[in-house]
């Protein structure tokens, strides 16, 4: 299943807030659903569809989430740019209203014409972790996903299928 046949990148973020409404009382309704179950479901979908999934084909998510990058991100960033942390930290991130790191312009200075990662051996814990599809506990980020759906064409079909699913 080729997702970017499915879903147009173009209209992504237009489409998931068309769909925001449904998504919300999909969540409210996994409030009673089994945490296992709801795992099962979203993983399995998860395995699917990055089976057949090139992320190199978006990079929606490097041009325009800012990842929050913590003190061992900035360290790890530090020892593959050759750089001290500090350096790092004054050449490339900002702290944010909350006192949390992120870059300063998005988007992400790391990324490179072709979508991939100049530091994608060190890049930042939230940036390993995205798209959250095949975490533990999904039900707890949904709020999260239902965000991420305007910008991840594997977390707007895996919010659909829940639906389906669901509702």
């Amino acid at each position: 299943m080729d997702i970017f046949t499915e879903i147009s990148l173009h209209d992504l973020s237009e489409t998931a807030k068309q769909d925001e409404k449904s998504f919300k009382r999909l969540a409210h309704k996994l409030k009673n659903a089994k945490k296992q179950e709801v795992d099962d479901f979203v993983h399995a979908w998860d395995a699917e569809l990055f089976r057949d999934t090139d992320c190199l084909d978006c990079g929606n998510c490097c041009r325009s989430l800012g990842p929050m990058i913590s003190d061992k991100d900035i360290a790890r960033l530090a020892k593959h740019l050759k750089l001290k942390p500090s350096q790092v930290a004054e050449q490339y991130l900002k702290q944010d209203e909350d006192g949390d790191y992120v870059f300063k312009s998005m988007p992400c200075p790391f990324l490179m014409d072709d979508n991939y990662c100049m530091v994608y051996e060190s890049r930042p814990k939230a940036c390993r972790e995205y798209p959250h599809t095949d975490r533990v506990n999904f039900k707890q980020i949904l709020k999260l996903s239902i965000k991420n759906s305007k910008t991840c064409p594997v977390v707007y079909k895996v919010l659909k299928e829940l639906h389906k699913h669901y509702m």
